[in-house]
């Protein structure tokens, strides 16, 4: 996740403000709560963006085994981001298992997926394929709780963040193509 500077202001402010309480202009709440409310979005953004690229794992999974190297890219990828394999995974790995990609990733789902079923057997919870809600910023230490004199006018609205504020990002910028390492130079005997 990364900040804009405003936002990394902002999040300054609010955690000087939550070491040190002191009573909070209007703006400055309401500054903070625009903040919240970009992490929440970016947060259901990254689930969106996980839902996607399993249904994309899932596509490459049935059209194997024409979309093999594909499928162990995205497989790959998944496992990086905490993906937990499933059974039918593990079965076309089994399959593949021929190529030694196939064969090293086939380990590794193996061994993970043993992890995840120890976990849920030892009652864990195991990394869900949503993440989990954060609760709503309802008050601030030191913010307009902390000044009851004051008569309370209703906040004007947050104005809803235009689409050329900040554009969500595609999925190739997020997640580049895996680059292919280039192969050993080869050495050249000499005649002698």
């Amino acid at each position: 996740m990364a900040f804009s500077a405003d936002e990394l202001r902002v999040l300054r402010r609010a955690l000087a403000i939550a070491l040190h309480p002191a009573p909070l202009p209007d703006e400055d709440v309401q500054d903070c709560l625009r903040l919240a409310g970009s992490v929440d979005e970016t947060v259901s953004e990254a689930g969106r963006l996980r839902a996607f690229l399993l249904a994309d794992l899932v596509r490459y999974r049935n059209a194997l085994p024409g979309s093999l190297s594909g499928y162990l890219e995205l497989l790959q990828d998944a496992l990086a981001a905490g993906y937990d394999p499933r059974p039918e995974d593990l079965a076309a790995l089994r399959a593949l298992r021929g190529g030694p990609v196939a064969a090293a990733l086939l380990e590794r789902c193996q061994v993970l997926a043993e992890r995840s079923v120890r976990a849920r057997l030892a009652g864990r919870s195991v990394a869900a394929t949503t993440p989990a809600p954060r609760s709503r910023l309802l008050a601030l230490p030191g913010g307009r709780a902390a000044e009851p004199d004051k008569p309370k006018v209703p906040a004007a609205p947050a104005r809803p963040a235009a689409p050329s504020d900040r554009p969500a990002p595609k999925p190739s910028e997020v997640f580049p193509p895996r680059r292919r390492p280039a192969p050993p130079p080869q050495q050249q005997r000499a005649a002698g």
